[in-house]
């Protein structure tokens, strides 16, 4: 089974958690793109999705489901996403499309959040993969001096990148994450930074992991 194999499954084990007749939160990337590909097969079941990103929400509108935006809205039911890594406490890193702030934003506001991934996004520390971190574009040698100094590692600009929002990524390579809700709220404190990949403070409720031997639910 390849992991776009299991990438397909575990998106469309995801479709059960979907509220029926209700307004949904839809993530961004190549798991969250499965997932919006199976859940064209319910679309008239909910009333629409708001998205977190504008790749995601084209995507969503191609297959003639209604997005809105997120001010119009009283409350989301579900948000379905991606993840770049996760722990066993379901804390996340998110952000390697760079849709990390708006998908924060939804979240924050989402009533559960259903993390979808490949088994190999499981890990028992994250920091493998880069830290992403969206900063204003003035600020960002500031930012990357600070986080040096404050946080460790090693951030870099992702070249030939800027955000939804107008801004830039610094990726911060080479960490080791062992507390993530303390690093998360050390990072965002930082003068200049939007936000961070980190999804600890409010991470996933619930985490299925496509396998070889089908979707493996893991919760805390």
């Amino acid at each position: 089974m390849t992991q776009d194999d299991m990438k397909f499954t575990v998106a469309q084990a995801a479709l059960k958690y979907v509220v029926k007749d209700t307004i949904i939160g839809v993530g961004t990337g190549s798991t969250a793109n499965f997932f919006i590909d199976a859940l064209a097969k319910m679309k008239d079941d909910i009333k629409g999705a708001v998205a977190s990103s504008k790749a995601t929400a084209q995507r969503l509108e191609g297959h003639g489901i209604k997005v809105f935006d997120l001010n119009e809205v009283a409350s989301i039911s579900v948000y379905i996403d991606g993840a770049d890594e996760s722990d066993e406490g379901l804390n996340l890193i998110k952000g390697g499309g760079g849709a990390l702030t708006r998908e924060k934003i939804v979240a924050a506001v989402s009533d559960q959040f259903i993390c979808i991934a490949d088994e190999s996004k499981l890990v028992t520390v994250m920091g493998d993969f880069p830290l992403p971190v969206e900063v204003i574009p003035m600020a960002s040698n500031y930012v990357k001096h600070q986080i040096k100094q404050k946080i460790g590692g090693t951030p870099k600009v992702r070249k030939n990148f800027i955000t939804d929002n107008g801004n830039l990524i610094l990726d911060i390579q080479n960490l080791k994450i062992t507390n993530p809700k303390a690093m998360e709220t050390a990072l965002n404190s930082i003068t200049g930074v939007v936000t961070n990949g980190l999804f600890a403070n409010r991470g996933a409720d619930v985490l299925l992991l496509g396998t070889p031997n089908g979707v493996k639910v893991v919760t805390t």
